[in-house]
């Protein structure tokens, strides 16, 4: 089978970002022919140079369009629109494929994968990442009602047209279905976790991290990802500071994005507030093995709710609960596999006395975690989560 993947976003391990499509791309190239239509912006940030761009066997197909986190609404419309008129012109000129597979985000891109299915009478697959145009309308990006109106008549239009949907999370799964779309049509494939490189973070290389920022005797409340507008991060900072005089406390944040300049001045007045660069992949599970609890925090905002944080399969896969700000279904999850605890978002006080509470109970938290190691085994494995969308496109494409 011939799989064709629209996905602007590509990265790899020596990337400060969640892999899943890498390990999903990795174990379908050994049984199938890949091709990657995507772009270049991600290569700027590699950390580390031990893994090839794209696994052995996956034909690359790469456009060098500019793209960040920082970038303002006009810079990234301006990306998404250059990437979406390559992908367009790509996917008709490579050869036929079997099904196309469309990764949103943005929309723009299953949007392209979908008129290159069509224009070559192929079925397609659309993977929902985030909800859009939910979140950027939700987010302030989209102020115009009639661009509103028209962005969620495409994004329904793509549910309708695509052979197959995948989302994220239930509650991905239930926003779709109550647009109209069959429940059957549409599978959750969780973010998922790569538990070889959990395992791979040993003691010794915990241990050397805690030495080289001097976190001995400290307990260790971890944040690590994006530093966006959307994840609530003057609610951590707020908390931090009413922490200050906690002296066994310690949060620590690894990332970037959106709050640099305020995170590093307060870290300069904070003791207890300690700042670390981006992760490339396996070296995030020595740093989540290093902590005691994990932030997984964002916004109050329902589109938010439904997201799939990978923040919170990596932290469990290490054994360590998480305490989340969705009220969606990461606080029916931990609280269903008591691996974790619920805190509203944007209230700092609650939050600080919350984090004083589960760190003052070590047994408590030690079973939390143990449980959320457990159900990770057995929930969030990649290997058969990549599994799962193979069949899914071999049912597609009439080769099952």
């Amino acid at each position: 089978m011939h799989i064709a993947i629209f996905n602007q976003h590509h990265h790899n391990p020596d990337c400060p970002a969640t892999c899943r499509h890498y390990t999903f791309l990795e174990y379908l190239a050994k049984r199938h022919k890949v091709s990657l239509i995507t772009s270049s912006a991600w290569k700027q940030l590699r950390i580390t140079d031990r893994y090839k761009w794209a696994p052995e066997g996956v034909e690359v197909y790469e456009q060098e369009v500019p793209y960040s986190n920082k970038m303002g609404v006009r810079r990234r419309l301006v990306s998404y629109g250059g990437f979406a008129a390559y992908s367009l012109a790509k996917g008709l000129s490579i050869p036929k494929p079997d099904v196309v597979w469309g990764v949103s985000t943005p929309l723009t891109t299953p949007w392209m994968a979908a008129r290159v299915a069509k224009m070559r009478g192929v079925p397609w697959v659309f993977e929902v990442q985030d909800l859009w145009p939910s979140f950027p309308i939700e987010m302030g990006a989209v102020k115009r009602e009639w661009l509103k109106r028209r962005l969620f008549r495409l994004e329904k239009s793509l549910y309708q047209s695509a052979s197959h949907i995948i989302t994220l999370s239930p509650d991905m799964e239930d926003y779709v279905v109550g647009l109209g779309i069959a429940r059957e049509k549409v599978t959750t494939i969780l973010n998922g976790t790569d538990l070889d490189m959990a395992d791979a973070a040993t003691p010794e290389k915990v241990a050397a991290l805690r030495r080289q920022y001097q976190l001995e005797g400290k307990q260790v409340v971890l944040y690590a990802g994006t530093f966006g507008r959307a994840n609530d991060i003057p609610t951590i900072m707020q908390a931090a500071e009413a922490m200050a005089n906690e002296q066994d406390i310690v949060f620590v944040l690894a990332g970037g994005g959106y709050y640099d300049d305020e995170l590093r001045k307060l870290s300069l007045r904070l003791p207890n507030l300690v700042l670390m660069p981006p992760q490339p992949r396996p070296d995030v599970f020595t740093l989540f093995k290093l902590a005691d609890l994990a932030l997984i925090t964002f916004n109050d905002l329902p589109v938010l709710a439904s997201n799939s944080p990978a923040k919170l399969y990596d932290s469990l896969a290490c054994g360590v609960p998480v305490l989340v700000t969705n009220p969606g279904w990461t606080k029916t999850f931990v609280e269903q596999h008591d691996c974790g605890w619920y805190c509203p978002a944007g209230q700092h006080k609650l939050l600080a006395q919350t984090i004083k509470e589960i760190l003052s109970d070590d047994d408590k938290r030690q079973q939390a975690g143990q449980r959320g190691q457990s159900i990770a085994r057995q929930l969030f494995d990649r290997q058969q989560l990549a599994a799962q969308v193979e069949q899914i496109l071999l049912q597609v494409a009439g080769k099952v």
